[in-house]
C-alpha cells in the first residue's frame, strides 16, 4: 500500500494518483512529483455510459403481437424481503480510459477529477442539437478536441446574444481546474460571432494559421508548446542624478526581448531580438526550447516587417501557435480555441 503524504489516504501499489485528494503519489519511496499539464491540453471527453452500465430509464415494453409468445412472468419476490444488492459499475475517466471503482474522486492514473461527472452534460458527436436556433441565426457548436485531433465531446451554445462558459457551466468545461468559474463569453452580433476573456487566470489563447503573420503589440502573450512567452520592449534604465548611465541598458539594434512567463506576473529568462529576427524551435533556430517535445523543430518565427510592426508567424509547426487575446476577438467557423488545458473548435 502506498500512503498519501498529503491526505494520508492508503491507495494500492499501482496507483499514481491518490484516491481521496487528487494528489500525485510517491513512486519508490521517493517524494511526489511536481504536476506539468500536456500542451497542448488534452480535452475532456463526452461522457458515455459503459456497456453493461444501467440505462438512465427502461423502455416501456410494447405489447406482444398475436403471434408472439408473452414473455415468462419474473420470479416473485417474497414479501418483506430486501432487494437484492445492485453491482455498481465501474467508472471509467474520460481523459485517459482507466477504469475506477465507485466513489473514487480522482482518477488513480491520470488524477482527473471524476467528482465533476455528476454534473457533466456533453452532447455526444452527432447528436441532434437539443433546440432550433432562431429564425436566420446559425447553429454555433464547442468542440473539444484530443491531443490527437480526435473529438471529445461537444457543447451547443445555448441562443441568445451571448454566453459565458466556463467551469461553472459543466458538460465539456466540467473538470478542468485551469478554467475559471467564469472564463469567456461569446456574443453573436449581425451574423458574426466574438469571443471576450472575462478577466480568467489563464486566459483565452487563438490558434494562428500556419505561414499567416499576426501582428504583436508589447506585452502580448504567445503559447508554443508548454512555454508562454510575452514579446516586451527593452527600455533603458536611464541616468542616475548625477548624469552616470546605468550597466544593463539595452543595447542598439534590437526590436525588443521575449520573457518566459514562470508565473502571473513573473517573467524568467529573457531573449533580445536583433533586427533580423528570430526564429524558435526545439532542435533548430536562434532560440531553442530542446526539453520541450510539444515545440517543433523549428516552430515559429519572429521578425520586423517592412511596415516597422513586429509579426508572429507558424512555421507549420506540430501542435500550433497561439495569441493570447487581450480584447474581444471575431471568432469563424473552423478556429481552434485554447482554454484551460482544452483545445474547442468553433463549428458554425
Amino acid at each position: 500500500m502506498i500512503t498519501c503524504p498529503k491526505c494520508g489516504k492508503e491507495n494500492q501499489d499501482h496507483y499514481k494518483f491518490c484516491l481521496g485528494c487528487g494528489a500525485e503519489l510517491p513512486r519508490g519511496g521517493g517524494a511526489a512529483k511536481p504536476f506539468t499539464s500536456n500542451t497542448p491540453p488534452q480535452g475532456v471527453p463526452a461522457v458515455q455510459a459503459r456497456s453493461g452500465a444501467p440505462a438512465a430509464a427502461a423502455p416501456v415494453a410494447a405489447a406482444p403481437r398475436p403471434s408472439q409468445q408473452p414473455a415468462a412472468a419474473a420470479p416473485a419476490v417474497p414479501v418483506g424481503a430486501a432487494p437484492a444488492p445492485t453491482v455498481a459499475a465501474t467508472v471509467t475517466c474520460p481523459q485517459c480510459g482507466h477504469s475506477n471503482i465507485p466513489g473514487n474522486r480522482f482518477c488513480a492514473s491520470c488524477g482527473y477529477n471524476l467528482s465533476a461527472l455528476s454534473g457533466a452534460q456533453a452532447v455526444p458527436a452527432g447528436a441532434a442539437p437539443v433546440a432550433a436556433a432562431p429564425s436566420g441565426a446559425r447553429p454555433i457548436t464547442l468542440t473539444a478536441l484530443r491531443a490527437d485531433g480526435t473529438e471529445a465531446g461537444q457543447f451547443r451554445l445555448p441562443d441568445g446574444p451571448s454566453v459565458t462558459v466556463g467551469r461553472d457551466t459543466g458538460s465539456i468545461f466540467a473538470g478542468d481546474s485551469y478554467l475559471s468559474p467564469r472564463h469567456a463569453t461569446f456574443s453573436r452580433r449581425g451574423g458574426q460571432l466574438s469571443i471576450r476573456d472575462e478577466g480568467s487566470l489563464n486566459g483565452v489563447y487563438m490558434k494562428l494559421k500556419p505561414q499567416e503573420p499576426n501582428r504583436l503589440e508589447y506585452g502580448d502573450v504567445f503559447r508554443i508548446g508548454q512555454e508562454i512567452i510575452r514579446f516586451e520592449e527593452l527600455r533603458g534604465q536611464g541616468t542616475s542624478a548625477d548624469g552616470v548611465e546605468r550597466f544593463g541598458s539595452p543595447a542598439k539594434g534590437y526590436i525588443g526581448r521575449l520573457a518566459l512567463v514562470i508565473g502571473r506576473d513573473t517573467t524568467g529568462n529573457a531573449f533580445p531580438i536583433p533586427e533580423r529576427g528570430v526564429h524558435c524551435g526545439r532542435e533548430r533556430g536562434d532560440i531553442l526550447f530542446s526539453e520541450d517535445g510539444y515545440v517543433s523543430g523549428l516552430h515559429c518565427q519572429i521578425a520586423r516587417a517592412p511596415d516597422g510592426a513586429v509579426y508572429l508567424t507558424d512555421l507549420g509547426s506540430s501542435n500550433g501557435s497561439f495569441v493570447r487575446l487581450g480584447s474581444e476577438r471575431n471568432v469563424g467557423g473552423g478556429d481552434i480555441l485554447l482554454m484551460g488545458q482544452q483545445l474547442f473548435r468553433v463549428d458554425l
